[in-house]
């Protein structure tokens, strides 16, 4: 019986585990959203707009999926960017503009929960080797961090890329 309790909480926590595995690398921030996939972006995109923080796309991979008649389970992508903070980014590391403006995704797991992640902007830092940014790193951290939470509804963290 005991074994069977155990065998049970492993399953019921191999989506966490799977999340915080795919993460590992600790370049990802993800945190549990308390709404739906497209709830979650809505917010986003709401909470993006009342900062001024320009979007630049929209993605529904599930709606692509089912474009070619495939199924995916709610995932979303939203784009966006601030040219003041990412423009001395570029002007450092031209390289960096790989992976701006910044992307948020939304998705929902195999049990039902919905996640949203992003690249952490250390990750970011330390990918493309920028120097003497730290404010703007600092800055760019700190804003993401309150869109993901008004995005979420959560503030509680699952995974902090490393500092």
């Amino acid at each position: 019986m005991r074994a069977l309790f155990l065998l049970l909480g492993l399953i019921l926590a191999a989506p966490a585990l799977s999340v915080t595995a795919n993460a590992a690398d600790g370049e990802l921030v993800i945190r549990e959203s308390k709404y739906s996939v497209k709830e979650t972006i809505d917010r986003l995109a709401k909470e993006l707009a009342s900062k001024g923080v320009k979007v630049a796309a929209r993605i529904d991979h599930s709606a692509g999926a089912k474009s070619v008649g495939m199924e995916l389970k709610p995932a979303e992508v939203l784009v966006f960017g601030n040219p003041k903070l990412g423009t001395p980014l570029m002007q450092t590391a031209p390289m960096i503009g790989l992976d701006l403006p910044m992307k948020m995704l939304a998705w929902q797991d195999a049990n039902g929960k919905v996640w949203l992640a992003y690249t952490s902007a250390d990750a970011l830092m330390k990918r493309y080797g920028v120097k003497g940014k730290d404010q703007v790193f600092k800055t760019m951290a700190g804003a993401l961090d309150k869109f993901a939470t008004a995005a979420s509804g959560s503030s509680q963290v699952l995974q902090r890329g490393s500092h």
